[in-house]
């Protein structure tokens, strides 16, 4: 594999689609690629090391745009760094201990014609998932996932994916590519840019990125609705560039423990409810002096209707599935796009591309990093705009647009070997109790986070 070109096609269809290609002078393959040898972490039959690399370099070159110089924008990527950052959670450890990323509900269970992939990490889709079944208080002393799974043998996997849909658990059947591909909402996944950017007519105060060093978006602040991982590592990056990062979570649920931990760096946390009228007042105020707001919920949830985006506020926003099409509304997340678009079944163990086959996943929740890091270039470019005439700006991505990105992308390896757990010496430690360790930064020149991530909900929401 030519390292030149790793990532390269990210960079330029990114670019592209924000209207950047023929304006600031650069093209996608400018050479700023590490070696690709001992980077086996993200083996996979799709190019997922392409996707990796290429989000992150297009993040780099969007703060270059913005401003900022030295070795975060100018060394070269490191391959080995990139790879490891998207196996985060296979590096995290507590107190020395590793952590399961998924709950015993979630992953792939047979049915009576075919698979579907549960996603039931969080006590409340586990409780509506068992709901849908008429499972709550069964099983007695048995393993909860063995009656799970024998419930849903007997039950055909439409069916579970359609009655999860109503009842506001996380099922999907698990398709073959082409049948993704084929259906209106894979259509309406494929539609588009990777990052959609749009400009609106509200114009706010023009606060300036800051030119020189590595720290471009000092001084603007960055009001963050979002959770589990896509929308946490794209806050993650802009913090890293030096922004002021607000995370704001409802009480309940609460979010994972680790997951927050694992992607919580660089910023501060803080709980408010937004149906209570007091809090939401506190929300608005935090909003109407924020510079951005970037929210992880599906189009249209309660609570987030609630607020009034300013004038001049870049309003960035990832999904599941986007914001258009017939699952728009619909809950998901990486693992459940994977299995939706056909990704599991080319990624099937023992290499069998076949639907009867047990079906995989890649090596690393590899659209959420992704889509992430795409967020974060978007958003960083709409500020760099915005400085300019002070106009208000949308960012939207998708983990299922970027899904058909890496669907799309030449080069696929079959006969690749497994996939191997990165090595510690990719991560860094931090705390005594407890201890957490979690990968570096995937950006070169910078060998950990500003901070690390604190206990979720530990300051007070004001900036």
């Amino acid at each position: 594999m030519d390292a030149r070109r790793v990532g390269a096609r990210v960079v330029a269809d990114y670019e592209e689609g924000a209207g950047l290609t023929s304006s600031d002078g650069q093209t996608g393959d400018d050479g700023a690629w590490a070696s690709t040898d001992d980077t086996p972490w993200l083996a996979a039959t799709l190019p997922v090391l392409d996707l990796a690399a290429g989000s992150v370099q297009a993040l780099r070159r969007a703060a270059r745009r913005a401003g900022a110089v030295g070795p975060l924008v100018d060394a070269p990527l490191d391959l080995r760094r990139v790879a490891a950052s998207f196996c985060s959670e296979r590096l995290f450890r507590l107190d020395g201990h590793e952590v399961d990323g998924f709950g015993p509900l979630s992953g792939f269970f047979r049915t009576a014609d075919g698979w579907v992939r549960t996603h039931a990490n969080y006590p409340h889709h586990a409780h509506r998932l068992l709901a849908i079944l008429g499972l709550h208080g069964t099983g007695g002393t048995e393993d909860p996932a063995t009656v799970l799974a024998r419930a849903l043998a007997g039950s055909h996997a439409q069916d579970l994916e359609d009655a999860a849909a109503t009842g506001g658990a996380v099922v999907v059947r698990v398709r073959t590519e082409d049948e993704w591909r084929a259906s209106a909402y894979g259509q309406a996944a494929a539609s588009g840019p990777l990052v959609r950017h749009t400009l609106r007519d509200d114009v706010g105060p023009a606060r300036p990125v800051v030119p020189g060093g590595s720290t471009a978006l000092a001084g603007l602040r960055v009001l963050d609705l979002t959770r589990v991982v896509a929308g946490p590592v794209g806050t993650r990056d802009l913090a890293l560039l030096g922004a002021d990062v607000l995370r704001i979570d409802p009480p309940v649920p609460a979010e994972i423990r680790w997951q927050h931990l694992d992607t919580g760096q660089g910023k501060r946390t803080a709980l408010l409810d937004l149906y209570d009228e007091g809090d939401l007042a506190r929300a608005q105020t935090l909003l109407d002096a924020a510079d951005v707001l970037v929210t992880g919920y599906r189009p249209g949830a309660g609570a987030l209707a609630r607020l009034r985006v300013p004038p001049g506020v870049v309003h960035a926003r990832v999904s599941a599935w986007g914001e258009a099409g017939p699952w728009a509304y619909r809950r998901g997340f990486d693992s459940i796009v994977q299995a939706a678009t056909g990704i599991s079944i080319i990624e099937s163990l023992g290499g069998d591309a076949r639907e009867t086959a047990r079906p995989g996943a890649l090596p690393a929740q590899a659209l959420d990093h992704a889509t992430g890091h795409l967020l974060a270039a978007g958003i960083v470019d709409a500020l760099a705009a915005r400085a300019v005439d002070g106009r208000g700006r949308d960012v939207v991505v998708s983990l299922a647009r970027t899904a058909t990105w890496l669907l799309d992308a030449p080069g696929r390896d079959p006969q690749h070997p497994p996939a191997e757990p990165p090595p510690l010496d990719t991560a860094v430690s931090h705390g005594h109790a407890p201890q957490v360790t979690t990968a570096r930064p995937p950006l070169p020149g910078v060998d950990d986070y500003g901070s690390p991530a604190v206990p979720w909900g530990s300051h007070h929401a004001t900036w």
